[in-house]
Order: C-alpha cells, then structure tokens, then sequence
C-alpha cells in the first residue's frame, strides 16, 4: 500500500474464524497512518465483508484490493485524476495477471466503456481494479453470493450510470491461484444462475441459457489472457 497519493484509508475486514494471521496483518499495515482492522464473528463470504467495510469507511471513494492482489504505487493518483478529469462516479483498468510467485502471466485489456448490455454478456471488470464513489454504494451493496457478488453490483451500478468507464492503463494484478475462492466451475454456473433467476428475475431458460454464455465469455477470456501471455 506504498501509494504516491496519500490521503486515504485502509479498512480490512479479516473475514477468517482463525486468528493466526492477524498479527501479520497488523504488522504489514503498521506503518500506515490512516487505518482500521475490523474482525467479523463469524464467517460472513466477501460480499457481506465488503459491505461492512464500505459502512465504516469515511472516505469519498472506495477502491477494493483483495488479499492476493497488487496495486501499482501511482494507482490511485492516476485512477483518481482520471475520474476527476471526465467527472466519472466509477471506473476500472487494465490488470496484470500473475501467479503465485508474483510472475506475470497474462493481461487484460479493458473496454474503453461498458454498458449494461455488455456486462450482461460477460463481466470484464477487475474488482482491484475498480474506484467508485461512496455514496453510488449506500443503495447499491454486494449481495451473499460465494462468487458473482462484485458482478451483480455492477450491473445494478450500469443501470444508474449508464456506463461504467476503463482506463487503457495496469494498475493492478490480480493473482491466479490453484486454491482461490473462484476457482470452482461449478459454484461459479450456480451462482450465475441465481443472480440471473433470482436477483434479475429472469426465467428459468433464460437463465440457464445466459449462465452458459457468462462462462463460455469467461473461458473465452482465459484464452484471450494466455494469448496475451505468449506475445
């Protein structure tokens, strides 16, 4: 978190019924001034964690990075001034991928604007990636869902907005790992299923037939990110 700008906050919410890395988590802030550690009782899934984190935030925007991710040191500068410049309420990157040794593996390369449209097809936006202003949250939250939670969001986010803007810049890098929380195909059509049946009101067809398009886009994005790889 060592950001060229420096006038912002850290909130974690450690989400984990064990203890055993707080104390690393406490020591790997240590050195930031404007900070909060908020411990949950009970396991509550990342979208209920971000949730409670937004609330205790003071800050006007809300950039998320999560545990295994990395934000370049100017990301927030130029992001920001970014936002500023064209008076946008939120916006994504550019992102790295790499894996467990911090290698670089793949990118991704964002849209110059998505619409609702768009985001129906296939969601190409990096949560670590992403600043919104705060008050787009207070009526707009991230649902329970194991994954899909952050893509649900933006969908209802697109529909106020109209657009939802990328900046053609890497300032971030998400990592790929064996043992992440979205890595199961499974959990991941079930989800798309729900949020299509159940938070979008679609019907059952519908819904099964656009759960298979989101994970045919997915797939087709991996390709997409080993192609970049390989340049």
């Amino acid at each position: 978190m060592n950001q060229t700008y420096k006038k912002y906050e850290v909130i974690i919410v450690y989400d984990d019924k064990s203890l055993d890395d707080l104390n690393f988590v406490k020591c790997a802030i240590n050195k930031i001034k404007r900070k909060k550690i908020i411990i949950n009782k009970k396991n509550y899934g990342p979208g209920i964690s971000r949730n409670i984190g937004i609330l205790k935030s003071k800050g006007s925007f809300i950039a998320f990075c999560d545990a295994d991710d990395i934000w370049s040191k100017n990301k927030l500068l130029i992001q920001l001034e970014f936002m500023f410049k064209n008076n946008l309420m939120i916006s994504h990157t550019n992102y790295f991928v790499i894996n467990d040794n911090s290698k670089i593996v793949g990118k991704f390369d964002v849209k110059k604007k998505l619409s609702y449209e768009d985001l129906l097809k296939s969601c190409d936006i990096g949560l670590s990636t992403v600043i919104v202003k705060k008050k787009l949250l207070i009526n707009n939250k991230f649902n329970n869902l194991r994954t899909k939670e952050d893509y649900f969001l933006w969908l209802k986010i697109v529909k106020k907005t109209k657009f939802i803007y990328g900046l053609s810049k890497y300032l971030s890098s998400w990592r790929k790992t064996k043992n992440s929380l979205s890595s199961s195909v499974y959990q991941k059509l079930l989800d798309a299923f729900k949020l299509y049946r159940i938070y979008l009101k679609k019907d059952i067809v519908t819904s099964i037939i656009m759960s298979i398009r989101l994970s045919f886009y997915a797939v087709n994005k991996k390709f997409l990110v080993f192609i970049n790889r390989n340049k």
